[in-house]
């Protein structure tokens, strides 16, 4: 076997990574469509989509925390409970404007979440931002701009819907934080699914209606391969610093137009290349920008629609 470098593998971690957090938003966008016999059945409302995603995702990780013997002792539920109800209102508004616009648009506007984290993080926990970060943030708006485009009379409602995503996964960061200086990364995951899952149960129980075998099997790996790309940024995580690892996830996005364009025949207009290029660059900006700083915890997007934090 080669012995691949620690940078190496750190890059071939978060290459994985996206591509599976990309799968799973996509494989979201085709239940949103709707499967069937054909391929062309019933679209399944977005409540029941999420529920598969928190759902299967919670099975593997009780598989994982029976295996650690870890407990729930002291856990801080009213946190888990914040945490988990904006992030399931995230995933929820991700998957819903991943089915009615172009997949690598409803992402790139997702990432808008760590410069509507760090907004919120001045507003809450009192951090100082500098005007680089400021420039930053002002760079990823502009992009999420030119994909919304307010006032054109063109505005997607997909897109709108994408956006107050983002602002719910900002939210979800901000709860994220401050688990993370008391918990750790299993125990976070497991809580926030097993929340999560609860809080999905109860959204469709409104609009059930029982899933076909595909839709089934689709939904688990909406959930699995979430969890996988979750189990590959922390892998990540143990052979690099965040510095490092956060601008590979923007990959994400080659991998969204990837698979809307081999399944659906979606190829990203000119402004979306604009759009999204704008929003990485102030991201990645504003993540390294983070890490120069010696930020304790730079915002790190993760996962539409979870953010993913370290120990």
């Amino acid at each position: 076997m080669i012995a691949l470098s620690p940078p190496l593998r750190a890059a071939l971690y978060m290459t994985l990574c996206c591509a599976f957090v990309a799968l799973s938003t996509f494989l979201a966008k085709a239940l949103g469509r709707g499967i069937g016999e054909e391929w062309g059945g019933e679209p399944m409302h977005p409540f029941e989509i999420v529920l598969g995603r928190y759902g299967f995702a919670l099975l593997a990780l009780s598989v994982l925390m029976l295996w650690r013997r870890q407990g729930l002792s002291g856990a801080p539920w009213g946190l888990y409970a914040g945490r988990s109800v904006f992030g399931w209102a995230g995933v929820t508004g991700l998957f819903a404007a991943a089915a009615m616009i172009p997949l690598a648009d409803a992402t790139a506007i997702s990432f808008l979440n760590p410069v509507f984290a760090m907004i919120l993080a001045i507003l809450f926990l009192g951090e100082r931002v500098g005007k680089v970060r400021w420039a930053a943030a002002a760079v990823a708006l502009a992009g999420g701009a030119l994909l919304i485009r307010p006032g054109s009379g063109a505005t997607e409602p997909g897109a709108l819907i994408a956006l107050a995503a983002a602002l719910f996964m900002a939210v979800e960061i901000i709860f994220a934080k401050l688990l993370a200086r008391r918990e750790g990364v299993l125990r976070m995951l497991f809580c926030t699914n097993l929340l999560g899952a609860a809080v999905a149960l109860l959204a469709a129980a409104f609009v059930w209606r029982l899933p076909s075998a595909a839709e089934l099997v689709m939904m688990a790996l909406v959930g699995w391969t979430m969890v996988t790309a979750q189990a590959l940024f922390m892998a990540t995580l143990k052979v690099t610093d965040a510095s490092f690892a956060t601008p590979f996830f923007y990959a994400t996005l080659v991998f969204a137009a990837l698979y809307d364009a081999l399944w659906f025949g979606t190829i990203p207009t000119a402004l979306s290349f604009a759009g999204a290029g704008l929003i990485v660059a102030g991201a990645v900006l504003l993540a390294l920008r983070d890490a120069k700083a010696g930020a304790a915890r730079a915002p790190e997007p993760l996962p539409p629609p979870e953010t993913v934090t370290k120990a």
